[in-house]
């Protein structure tokens, strides 16, 4: 995740990007790792490694035997696709009209969890919903389906194959290997990204096991099936290691004076004084809180954030994607949209809106897995190929309103 959050453009990237972005020399290997060993031999050498730490020869055995690697992630490293993007757009697709919809549904559905997790850990409703939306479009199962894979042979091509970072992925596949020994999860079960991130909120293994409860009271501890143990954990996750502050709200848009400068906290009854009012026009409900300003993108709309804005950061270390998350939250509990505009901005398109251009892209030969109004990569790919056949420049993959109006031209 990108750290300059005064950047005008920002990369595409994924909650794990900052991991990949990490690898940028690597090459993948092809039948043997950096020193030359052959997975299948490297299988054979882990076992004591494994066996160090914990891992019964029986769990070993039973897990290990037979495991193809997965080099998905390797060449992921070298070969993601790119899309430069306006921050209003990567706003845009993460708080899409498909997942506000679903996100107010799951908010009825889960008021007594979220109520229990409000109780429990004091982390607001709004909060937990954004980044299961973010994370895994509150565990959608088509996004299960398509877009995650065994998490154990992914480990293990990582551990194998990576050699910048082995010792931090021979410990994922250890710590997996681990849950799998306690019996919280199989291997069948345990699907996720290429890096290993499993279930509603997207966990490693390491915080499975050192974070991760069993808050419905099953005999086990599950990022997968009923969103219980995942949501009650990832609320753990940002009291104790995001330091989240009970009956504090993350921040507000606000509209600052020009005159209003410096970077320091102060608190919101300060601020108020300086002539500092909610973009709404509500008042601050808690005047002795503090936060600090942040105006993104020059002459676009300008924020107080509080230290619940970090606590969500701490989840990724991207303060755009701490935005996006926060603020599709607050949309999934009835907030608005944001009363100032991103310079050059469009509207996010509605749901209708996507599905529409998904159906003619698909109608023009471009593959976008489906038109079900979710944009995943598959649009995004299929946009940029559009742009560049028809020559919109700057190719950028991103599925707006202008681009629709541009289709129906024909």
């Amino acid at each position: 995740m990108s750290r300059n959050p005064s950047a005008r453009k920002i990369a595409r990237r994924t909650s794990l990007k900052a991991i990949a972005g990490a690898f940028a020399g690597l090459i993948a290997p092809r039948g043997a790792n950096a020193e030359g060993m052959p997975f299948e031999q490297w299988i054979v050498s882990f076992r004591a490694k494994a066996m160090a730490r914990g891992i019964t020869e029986e769990t070993y055995t039973r897990v290990m035997r037979g495991v193809r690697p997965d080099t998905t992630g390797l060449e992921a490293i070298h070969n993601q696709a790119e899309f430069n993007e306006e921050l209003w757009q990567y706003i845009n697709r993460r708080v899409s009209d498909w997942r506000i919809i679903a996100g107010r549904d799951k908010a009825k559905e889960n008021a007594s969890l979220f109520s229990r997790i409000e109780h429990d850990f004091g982390v607001e409703r709004s909060m937990m919903l954004g980044v299961w939306g973010v994370e895994s479009t509150f565990g959608d199962p088509v996004v299960q389906r398509n877009h995650m894979r065994p998490v154990i042979p992914s480990l293990a091509a990582l551990a194998w194959g990576e050699p910048r970072r082995r010792k931090y992925w021979e410990g994922e596949l250890i710590n997996a290997l681990t849950i799998i020994q306690r019996g919280w999860s199989t291997p069948d079960e345990m699907v996720g990204s290429w890096a290993g991130a499993m279930g509603h909120t997207q966990w490693m293994p390491e915080v499975w096991l050192h974070i991760g409860m069993d808050y419905n009271g099953d005999g086990k501890i599950s990022p997968f099936g009923p969103p219980d143990d995942a949501l009650g954990s990832t609320a753990r996750f940002f009291v104790e290691r995001g330091n989240y502050r009970r009956g504090e709200h993350w921040g507000y848009e606000v509209h600052m004076p020009a005159a209003v400068s410096g970077h320091a906290s102060r608190s919101y009854a300060a601020w108020q004084a300086a002539g500092v009012t909610r973009a709404d026009g509500e008042p601050f409900p808690q005047p002795g809180a503090t936060a600090r300003p942040w105006i993104p993108v020059p002459r676009g709309p300008a924020f107080l954030i509080g230290p619940n804005f970090f606590a969500a950061r701490s989840y990724n270390p991207s303060m755009n994607y701490a935005l996006a998350l926060l603020h599709l939250g607050d949309r999934c509990v009835g907030g608005g949209a944001f009363v100032q505009k991103f310079p050059a901005s469009e509207p996010a398109p509605t749901l209708a809106e996507v599905q529409e251009i998904q159906r003619r892209l698909i109608t023009l030969g471009f593959d976008t897995g489906g038109a079900d109004g979710r944009i995943g990569n598959d649009t995004m790919l299929a946009v940029r190929n559009y742009q560049r056949k028809v020559g919109i420049t700057p190719a950028d993959g991103y599925a707006g309103v202008g681009l629709l109006a541009r289709l129906r031209q024909g």
